[in-house]
């Protein structure tokens, strides 16, 4: 376990671990759903969380696969195919609202799918068409903490 996350803000999985492969239900391959995410050990003042979920061994670039914002400070987890209750989901790097499961194109090998959780000490209160930098923009100077969590998957 890395020292840096071993007292503040974790984000965990119960069906993969850091640097381990997407089990194949939480990719297009699959269910093409959200997996199972753990929040651990918020720090005080946390007012809301963000999750920015992207793959940057797209070929186009960072490809975003999932936005969300305002999640509750209470939340403990994010259920398979679900966000929770309150929280704000933006368009993902296809223009679809939602989560978009690891898909990487044929013959581009495996692809590192990171999970990016940040504590916040306010709400965001930013609308459905926001962006990844509309909401990365808005969350500087109020990151609390972050986590990351990465997975991998390849479809050859």
């Amino acid at each position: 376990m890395e020292e840096a996350s071993s007292s503040g803000l974790q984000l965990v999985s119960a069906v993969f671990r850091e640097g381990a492969v997407i089990p194949i239900q939480y990719t297009c391959k699959g269910q093409n759903v959200n997996p199972p995410l753990n929040i651990l050990h918020p720090p005080v003042g946390t007012q809301s969380f963000s999750l920015i979920m992207h793959d940057p061994d797209a070929p186009s670039g960072d490809f975003l696969h999932w936005l969300v914002w305002d999640i509750p400070p209470s939340t403990e987890g994010i259920a398979v195919n679900s966000v929770p209750v309150g929280a704000m989901q933006g368009y993902n790097g296809s223009d679809k609202v939602g989560y978009m499961g690891p898909c990487p194109p044929a013959g581009t090998g495996m692809h590192r799918y990171v999970f990016e959780l940040y504590a916040l000490d306010k709400t965001m209160d930013l609308g459905r068409d926001t962006s990844r930098q509309d909401l990365e923009n808005a969350m500087k100077e109020h990151v609390l903490d972050k986590s990351t969590l990465t997975g991998v998957f390849g479809t050859d």
